[in-house]
């Protein structure tokens, strides 16, 4: 943990320290004199940012684009893909908070949990979420008051931010009931067969089979457990590579082939559902330059 004002060029104060993979920053600033801040480096991870206290004015800019100029309330929420450029200019006294987490580890958080598809997060400017505000309070004395980390705390409430995070904003279903669900062995057998072939063709006779249970059944069970039928779960499922795939060399129609699509038409109209857009769209968006990578 750090605590620190450099003198001369104004700064805000900063408190840092690692909880698991997640990097947990604060920084709050009294007055409305900073200068514009440098970009941001682009790193294969996403940061939750928290505002402790209302926030007035700041400008923001995304890759070179002014995206957004006003304040946020105590309590709301932003999640910046960190694989873009952040450029902030801050207007006026702030105070947040900030976890930094590795989109790495929300895949192995998912996998783990049996949801491995993963396509982003999506959170709205200024959506307050007291979740997360709860958590930034729970963590504050650790940074500012260095008082010793509780290595238990802490994995606890990694596991909770990104049980909330994925729920909430990346679309990941956890069924708060158990009722006509797939019972745990049933779910752990169906999803390492259809992880193992979500690139070829699965029927439904063949996942029914698996969990010893008649297809109509199964398809109720299953859409209970995850919240989607098994075919959208195999669509996301390769969407979601298909989105690590497009940060590569690899052509659109490459992809398509890799991803189990017939052709690129295909990847694109599915992608363009469950994505928003298609897939050269997102490609643009977020795939690193050679200059952008760190060494």
């Amino acid at each position: 943990m750090e605590g620190d004002n450099a003198p001369g060029t104004p700064v805000p104060s900063r408190w840092t320290m690692k909880a698991s993979a997640i990097t947990i920053t604060r920084l709050c600033y009294d007055k409305d004199d900073l200068p514009i801040a440098p970009p941001s480096k682009r790193d294969e991870a996403v940061s939750v940012i928290t505002q402790l206290t209302d926030f007035r004015m700041h400008r923001l800019w995304k890759n070179n684009e002014l995206i957004f100029e006003g304040g946020h309330p105590k309590g709301a929420i932003a999640i910046t893909d960190l694989r873009n450029e952040w450029q902030c200019h801050h207007l006026s006294p702030f105070d947040n908070l900030r976890f930094n987490i590795p989109l790495s580890f929300v895949r192995s958080f998912l996998e783990d949990i049996g949801r491995p598809q993963f396509g982003g997060f999506d959170c709205r400017p200024g959506t307050k979420d007291d979740v997360i505000l709860g958590l930034a309070q729970a963590v504050l004395p650790y940074l500012v008051n260095r008082h010793e980390a509780n290595q238990l705390f802490f994995e606890q409430i990694s596991l909770v931010l990104l049980t909330h995070l994925t729920h909430t904003y990346a679309s990941q279903y956890f069924p708060t009931s158990r009722t006509g669900v797939l019972a745990p062995w049933q779910e752990k057998r169906v999803l390492e067969f259809m992880t193992a072939n979500a690139f070829a063709q699965v029927s439904i006779a063949e996942l029914a089979e698996l969990c010893s249970l008649s297809r109509s059944y199964f398809n109720r069970a299953f859409k209970e457990t995850f919240g989607r039928t098994p075919y959208r779960w195999v669509m996301e499922y390769r969407v979601s590579k298909a989105k690590d795939l497009l940060l590569s060399g690899l052509s659109i129609q490459e992809i398509a082939t890799a991803c189990g699509f017939a052709d690129q038409s295909h990847l694109t109209r599915v992608f363009s559902d469950i994505a928003g857009e298609p897939p050269g769209n997102w490609r643009r968006q977020n795939r690193l330059k050679p200059s952008d990578k760190t060494p």
